[in-house]
């Protein structure tokens, strides 16, 4: 594996930081995951189904491979032991808001004073500086609202709309993914490791940054449009005559306009002086639209893809979670992998971080810990005799 004998230190929760340590772990890292008392919140996001389906897969995504210990860092205790992991390890990973972590002596400064190889990455809602670093910052808050990606995402005019969760979240995984990897580089050369910082909102503005550098060179962008009133009426989505949907995209602002009429069977627009120019065809969007709309319409999906592939034009279905886990080109993109249960042979599959190593890839990657499933293993590898271990226990500090 990639990074075989690498030791990561995971002291976070819910998904962006769990979710850095998880392709970390799958690329052949040593992951540590350090929970509180009661576990990651992600743990209980399916409530009594989690029971039920003897997992969860929203945790498992994340923390799979990861051997798992509880520590309660308010005891001291439980403060010596997460110091003790960072001694000996080469990234400490954290999204706990560092005033938090300076109250209890595990910021930065302190740890890498004591281990100056250390890469010690932190993630945040809204940054470490300004004035509003201090905040908490979720998902559609900091990287959906506050980064203007909501915003863009809907159609001018239309209301605000919530989305799926984790997208930003994982976003800022492999944001954090590269910062630590270029960390580790530079500790080849140097001999020490360093704070390496990745927020939410910073993850945010980068994924919507061909629309912010207009906005920041010009002044202004370009809003979102409806549907029936596109910008470039060929790069636009379309309903075919069984009721599915595709998206086309053309190459460049009218590249492939001539294949897609006939593609269409519909080569006499070509001709029609509504559409002979890209001017033309921007000034008259809409009512190019109606034409290709009742060209689309009167198509099987099949018999339009078949077109559209035939001409070589750039084009996809639009897809369902259902119809992306039947797909058989994303099976063979690696998108997914095989989670061991831990009962026998039987595995579940579940989203496979987003890189190929062909030779190195991993078939089957084993399930995530239970709560605490490895504190006394690892306090024992820390030189915790089992009697202290014991105390520990009781009083709170591990579990």
């Amino acid at each position: 594996m990639l990074l075989e004998g690498l030791k990561v230190v995971d002291f976070s929760a819910y998904i962006a930081g769990p979710g850095t340590a998880g392709i970390l772990c799958d690329w052949g890292a040593e992951v540590i995951k350090v929970e509180r008392p009661g576990g990651d919140s992600m743990r209980h996001i399916f409530g009594d189904l989690a029971d039920a389906l003897d997992s969860n897969p929203t945790f498992e995504v994340d923390n799979r491979g990861k051997r798992g210990i509880v520590l309660d860092i308010t005891k001291p205790d439980g403060r010596e032991a997460l110091t003790r992991l960072a001694a000996g390890a080469d990234v400490f990973l954290t999204n706990v808001r560092p005033a938090s972590l300076r109250r209890y002596g595990l910021d930065d400064k302190t740890l890498r004073a004591a281990n100056p190889r250390l890469v010690y990455a932190v993630i945040t809602g809204y940054g470490l500086e300004g004035p509003d670093a201090h905040l908490p910052g979720f998902d559609v808050t900091a990287f959906w609202a506050r980064s203007g990606i909501g915003y863009m995402t809907a159609p001018k005019g239309a209301e605000p709309f919530n989305r799926t969760s984790g997208l930003g979240d994982h976003a800022t995984s492999l944001a954090t993914v590269s910062a630590i990897l270029a960390a580790l580089y530079e500790r080849e050369r140097t001999g020490e490791g360093r704070l390496v910082q990745t927020s939410l909102l910073a993850s945010g503005v980068y994924l919507m940054s061909s629309d912010m550098a207009v906005q920041l060179k010009l002044g202004r962008v370009a809003s979102v449009r409806p549907r029936d009133n596109p910008i470039n009426a060929l790069s636009n989505y379309f309903r075919t005559a069984d009721d599915r949907w595709l998206v086309h995209n053309p190459r460049g602002t009218g590249g492939g306009w001539e294949k897609l009429a006939e593609a269409l069977g519909r080569s006499d627009l070509i001709a029609d002086e509504r559409f002979a120019s890209g001017k033309a065809r921007r000034i008259n969007a809409r009512a190019l639209m109606v034409e290709l709309d009742a060209a689309f319409a009167v198509l099987p999906f099949a018999e339009a893809a078949r077109r559209l592939d035939a001409a070589d034009l750039v084009w996809a279905p639009l897809q369902t979670p259902a119809d992306v886990a039947a797909d058989p080109q994303v099976e063979a993109a690696g998108a997914f992998v095989d989670i061991e249960t831990g009962v026998g042979n039987e595995t579940f599959r579940s989203p496979a971080a987003p890189a190929r190593f062909p030779g190195a890839d991993a078939k089957s990657r084993p399930r995530a810990p239970h709560l605490g499933e490895h504190t006394r293993e690892v306090l024992s590898e820390l030189g915790y005799a089992a009697h202290d271990i014991d105390a520990m226990v009781e009083n709170g500090a591990a579990a």
